[in-house]
């Protein structure tokens, strides 16, 4: 497959004329000043696509569902309530057809790939289904519908909370220990021939109060390899609780107690001290950063400035997916520091296009986050790529230098009109090859939903 761009930022520098040829998925070669009449595809503005590196497929079918207020304060914790009443609703149909609407809008939005953290696994009540990688199996339908790039993470998640509390209500539908645990990701990692690839499975201990120490080390030692990510101090309690157990904040305890390097993701660490954050910085862990969900869940901005001087590195994740934007997402980022900071262009250290930082910030930290050689149009890498419209009216007046710019700050979602997920021509013209398809039986379910309820 041959692509011609008039103008394809690498990663690091805008190219003209650029022909970028993939064989089965990998990028094999780059020209600048070449024609666009041996090439497959024309485009406009060639880009490194993003990794949706946190989502949570079957939330996105209760988005707006949160958004009423009841007497006293709503809260991370009120919403997580409502969320486990509407998950007892859900059958492996309903998680299949969700799933792929969620992928199809990914594409649509300028992902290639998506980071599925998935904790429910079992039926309402808690008991498992005959195969217990049943719902599991649900995801990887959806990825092969889709042909989006999926890391799949299972979670380990078996405690109500620090001090080992059971599992209740909702709950349930999560609970693992570490040897069924461990069963389930073996299961999942017998259906990778049935996928591309490029789609690999990683682990996912939910967090520090929905497992323990002495579980976090097994599932570790099970799987030296791959991608690890892990919910971290997302909300004040979570914060209070993991110090009243384990006598140290949640990221000061993973940093002092496990080995976090490059394949770790922790997701939000919204709540660090100046140290945890330079601490986290070094490490080589990737911080997952979702400010659309933490802007809705009222979690918090991240600390940014300090976190980008140290070299921290960093990608983006629609979690609850309430809203899928991949430009929005790049934008609430910057506008939560720029309100918390009563300033500008925050996310910059020195001088610079905040556009480009941001964009090529998470597009390397994001396919570093789930295992994905990507994140650049570079020799070798997956042919993940993105393509704009620079004719839109959002980015027509800007020049090279200013398109990253406009493309976090000014563009809607229409500016998308092409997704490759790894060489996989999947969005063409802005819509998903499938998309008629996948909104009929996305729609389907959720009329079996309301009917239910």
């Amino acid at each position: 497959m041959k692509i011609h761009a008039k103008h394809a930022f690498s990663g690091q520098t805008w190219l003209k004329n650029c022909r970028v040829t993939s064989v089965d998925g990998k990028i094999v070669k780059i020209e600048e000043g070449v024609t666009q009449d041996s090439a497959d595809y024309s485009v406009d503005v060639l880009l490194p696509s993003l990794a949706n590196l946190h989502s949570h497929s079957f939330q996105r079918a209760m988005a707006g569902m949160t958004e009423f207020r009841k007497a006293g304060k709503e809260s991370f914790w009120t919403w997580r309530e409502l969320m486990y009443r509407f998950l007892d609703h859900l059958t492996p149909e309903h998680f299949e057809a969700i799933a792929a609407m969620v992928f199809m809008e990914m594409q649509e939005a300028g992902y290639a790939s998506v980071g599925e953290f998935h904790y429910v696994h079992h039926q309402p009540g808690g008991s498992p289904y005959a195969k217990l990688s049943e719902l599991s199996d649900r995801v990887f339908a959806a990825a092969r519908q889709t042909g989006i790039g999926l890391t799949h993470l299972p979670v380990l998640y078996t405690y109500g909370g620090v001090n080992q509390e059971p599992l209740m209500g909702g709950q349930l539908r999560f609970s693992n220990d570490v040897d069924r645990f461990l069963s389930l990701m073996e299961a999942c990692k017998t259906n990778l021939p049935y996928l591309p690839d490029d789609a690999q499975v990683g682990i996912a201990p939910h967090s520090l109060r929905g497992t323990s120490p002495d579980d976090l080390a097994q599932v570790l030692q099970a799987a030296p390899q791959g991608p690890v990510h892990i919910h971290i101090s997302e909300q004040l309690k979570e914060v209070a609780d993991v110090e009243a157990k384990l006598g140290q904040r949640p990221v000061a305890w993973l940093l002092d107690n496990v080995d976090v390097d490059s394949r770790w993701c922790l997701i939000h660490a919204t709540h660090m001290t100046e140290a945890e954050t330079i601490a986290m910085a070094k490490s080589g862990a990737i911080a997952g950063l979702c400010p659309i969900t933490e802007a809705n869940l009222g979690d918090g901005p991240f600390n940014g400035p300090t976190y980008l001087k140290h070299n921290g590195a960093f990608g983006l994740g629609s979690d609850s997916n309430v809203r899928i934007s991949l430009t929005e997402e790049l934008r609430t980022l910057e506008y939560s520091q720029r309100l918390r900071d009563m300033g500008r262009n925050v996310l910059v250290a020195g001088e610079g296009s905040t556009g480009q930082t941001l964009y090529a910030g998470a597009a390397l930290g994001g396919a570093q986050a789930l295992g994905r050689d990507a994140g650049t149009i570079e020799v070798g890498k997956f042919a993940d790529l993105v393509a704009i419209d620079r004719n839109h009216p959002a980015l027509c007046a800007l020049k090279d230098a200013q398109l990253l710019d406009g493309l976090c700050f000014v563009a809607p979602d229409d500016v998308v009109t092409d997704t490759w997920s790894a060489g996989r021509h999947v969005v063409q013209g802005g819509r998903h090859k499938d998309h008629d398809a996948i909104v009929t039986r996305y729609k389907s379910a959720i009329s079996e939903l309301l009917e239910a309820a």
